[in-house]
């Protein structure tokens, strides 16, 4: 039973509310000698917090992905060995429906990165109508913060019901929305290639391959764009620029400090290679890009956005800001970019087709 499933959460609950049950019920039941009934007693008690904390334990686990598996809790698996993590490749991947609202859910191993991790797909409603039977859809990669997990878009992202209600309001025309663990193995690189993780390769090729084998999906840069908040939203301002030819456009809410983090990659050359603010000086990259923050957002500061926005004047990149006036660092805040970030996106990828 997979750790992160909703079956297992689902378990835990049902043996919480009986723990509780059967605590009630034989509690005055109980006989012998008081020590022996005290004994019996607090071990009844132990049980009862036992597997509520363990309950709010998961749920917390299953918001912010801060373990993707039993071997990453118990610590028998390598985090710096790729090889490690086994999956299914492509071809074997089977979605499932264990998921709320029809957002479909698998795991896999990408055959370019070798890295395996949960995807989650939501298709809009027109992706089955008659009229769009032999239509492809532009897809929305959608990256979680860190620590989080794909689910985090589901929990507390708004995720589907936000888009669909700018979807029926027509403020945005139907995407396929794909959300992918963007730290496989829960190890952060800032969505980035390592000699022994390739993140971006993950996230660039595999994914959306996929995607691609699965759904009816457009070609070409046009039909494929990003979208994150936080750590998610530093890879939506960076994916794009290191591949163009895949992804077209990108929405970056709220995103890490655009000028990298050397806690992640502490190695200069490295960092350099992966930083958005160094990325897009003189870019020739025909791609726009939506970054958004809250003057009172402290991990991500108005002043690295401005710094951004200064570096791609000489570049090819088109940028649109929006500045919030107030807002934390939290779901709260990101969701108040959702318009104006499904806009953009929208004016820059294709409809259906």
């Amino acid at each position: 039973m997979a750790l992160t499933g909703a079956t297992f959460f689902f378990v835990l609950v049902v043996a919480t509310v009986l723990a509780m049950i059967g605590t009630v019920a034989v509690w005055s039941k109980v006989r012998g000698p008081r020590p022996v009934r005290w004994l019996v007693h607090g071990a009844m008690i132990a049980l009862c917090q036992l597997t509520a904390i363990t309950v709010v334990a998961t749920w917390i686990n299953n918001s912010y992905g801060l373990y993707a598996s039993w071997q990453d809790l118990l610590g028998t698996t390598s985090s710096a060995n790729a090889d490690a993590m086994p999956g299914p490749p492509v071809s074997r991947a089977k979605f499932n429906h264990g998921t709320r609202d029809g957002v479909l859910d698998t795991y896999f191993r990408g055959s370019r990165s070798t890295l395996s991790g949960q995807v989650l797909v939501w298709t809009p409603p027109q992706y089955k109508e008659p009229a769009y039977r032999k239509k492809r859809f532009p897809v929305l990669i959608l990256m979680h913060g860190v620590p989080g997990s794909p689910q985090s878009w589901l929990e507390h992202g708004g995720m589907p019901g936000d888009f669909e209600k700018l979807m029926n309001q027509r403020k945005v025309h139907p995407f396929i929305l794909v959300m992918p663990v963007i730290d496989p193995g829960s190890v952060d690189t800032d969505c980035s290639d390592l000699p022994d993780r390739k993140v971006a390769t993950w996230l660039a090729y595999d994914v959306p391959d996929l995607v691609r084998h699965k759904f009816r999906t457009l070609h070409g840069s046009r039909g494929w764009g990003v979208m994150g908040y936080s750590t998610g939203g530093y890879c939506a301002a960076k994916l794009p620029l290191q591949y163009p030819k895949i992804f077209g456009a990108g929405a970056a809410i709220d995103p890490d400090p655009l000028t990298g983090d050397n806690a992640v990659l502490p190695d200069p050359k490295l960092r350099r290679a992966n930083t958005p603010a160094d990325l897009v000086v003189g870019s020739t990259a025909r791609v726009s890009l939506f970054l958004a923050t809250s003057r009172q957002d402290r991990v991500s500061p108005p002043a690295s956005i401005e710094k951004f926005l200064a570096a791609s004047a000489a570049s090819s990149v088109q940028v649109r800001t929006q500045l919030l006036p107030t807002g934390g660092h939290n779901y709260h805040t990101f969701a108040a970019s959702y318009p104006l970030a499904f806009h953009w996106l929208g004016a820059w990828l294709s409809a259906p087709k």
